[in-house]
């Protein structure tokens, strides 16, 4: 229980970030809250997360509105140990003159109708959409006025779908899926016929997106990457799979879960491997954390991270993939299960990807690239004969893994996915 009125900050929501907004709060000004409860739900450009309470109190006052966007460390509530009690909170956010007056807090910005002194809009809007009264006030999420900014559509011209009205990214995107498509160039006239020209659609970048194409230049450009290919047979591993799911299981066991455990098991045996580079020294990690990607509605792309997969049997880590997957595409994962990870697993098998190769998520050392289980030609003791087999690509930092400790630990998942049971120790 916090004993003294104290002020609540934007915490760092995501890895590097520097600024979010509230999207939603989730507790009223007045209601109480006990540590661990969901105080809020913060908008990054990368998703929606949770931001719990650390102390127990009651949030006496919200001092940041949904939809504004505020740097990490700004104050956005007060708590207070009990309802109505009196605080100060000038002297609480450290005002050094003493001043009692509370900052002013705006609901939304005032935007000005088209044609008014000061609009920052631009482009035309189509003569169906209905236009705010001027000097109103448009009520937007960040990410929908961004969106709208860049792609020059005055936000006052469109109709939210968001709670209370607000205009949202769904919105801005709607809006420039209906626009008008350009008109194509007349054609050169030459001595045949110009064939048509294609008429398409530009489909504007969501945050996410900008953000994955940031993060993954910035890889592929810093980081050396090299790969090596492994094509484990995987009969036994589908045989105890199907074994396990024709009892009575509550859950239904993927090739995917037993993927996860193999490479618990590689890194178990060759711990070496199980590191992350940084300018002031390696970073070894004491246990197996896993990132899962996992494809988001929108198209974009999160990676939450499964704790103690060496720890863990195999129906838990299935609880546990199926359980991030769910909150990631619903965008409710937590701040702290989108961090760390001793390695990232990416399975595009299902989809019947034959072979792929992943590029690494810093400051991961290592991902591996899952392709499907087919029926392929073996050699077993000199003679040819059908077996399934799964081709698996490691994509590894030569800063921080050189080829032979690469190749050790990808024999070491060979092994462990071809006799599974080793894995399930």
């Amino acid at each position: 229980m916090v004993e003294v009125a104290s002020i609540i900050r934007l915490p760092e929501v995501m890895a590097n970030s520097t600024e979010a907004a509230i999207a939603t709060w989730v507790v009223d000004e007045g209601g109480e809250v006990a540590v661990g409860d969901v105080l809020a739900e913060i908008e990054t450009e990368k998703a929606v997360v949770e931001m719990h309470a650390e102390e127990s109190g009651v949030l006496a006052k919200r001092l940041v509105e949904p939809g504004k966007v505020v740097a990490v460390g700004t104050p956005i509530a007060v708590l207070t140990a009990s309802a109505g009690e009196e605080y100060d909170l000038a002297a609480l956010l450290g005002d050094d003159d003493g001043a009692a007056q509370e900052p002013e807090v705006p609901s939304a910005e005032a935007v000005q109708a088209p044609g008014s002194s000061g609009s920052a809009s631009s482009g035309p809007a189509p003569a169906e959409a209905a236009e705010a009264p001027r000097g109103a006030r448009v009520f937007a999420s960040p990410l929908a006025r961004k969106l709208a900014r860049e792609n020059g559509v005055p936000i006052e011209a469109l109709e939210g779908s968001g709670p209370g009205g607000r205009i949202v990214r769904r919105d801005v995107e709607r809006f420039l899926a209906q626009a008008p498509a350009p008109a194509p160039a007349a054609p050169v006239p030459t001595s045949a016929p110009a064939a048509p020209a294609a008429v398409g659609e530009l489909v504007p970048h969501t945050p996410m997106r900008r953000a994955i194409a940031r993060r993954l230049t910035e890889s592929k450009q810093q980081v050396p990457h090299f790969y090596l290919v492994a094509e484990p047979r995987v009969d036994a591993l589908l045989e105890l799979r199907a074994q396990a799911n024709a009892g009575s299981a509550r859950r239904k066991l993927s090739v995917n879960d037993f993927v996860l455990k193999a490479v618990a098991a590689a890194f178990r045996a060759v711990p070496e491997a199980n590191v992350a580079w940084t300018e002031e020294g390696m970073h070894r990690f004491d246990g197996v954390d896993v990132a899962v990607a996992v494809a988001t509605e929108d198209g974009g792309l999160l990676t939450p991270v499964v704790r103690g997969v060496d720890r863990l049997s195999v129906t838990e880590v299935s609880a546990a993939v199926a359980d991030l997957a769910g909150r990631a595409r619903e965008g409710r994962l937590r701040q702290e299960e989108l961090e760390g990870g001793s390695t990232t697993v990416s399975n595009l098998g299902m989809y019947g990807t034959r072979e792929f190769a992943a590029i690494l998520n810093p400051p991961q050392a290592t991902i591996l690239a899952v392709g499907a289980a087919v029926e392929a030609p073996v050699v077993v003791d000199g003679h040819l004969e059908v077996g399934r087999t799964m081709r698996c690509t490691l994509s590894a930092d030569h800063r921080a893994v050189d080829g032979a400790l690469a190749a050790r630990w990808l024999a070491a998942f060979t092994e462990a996915v071809e006799n599974p049971l080793v894995a399930l120790l």
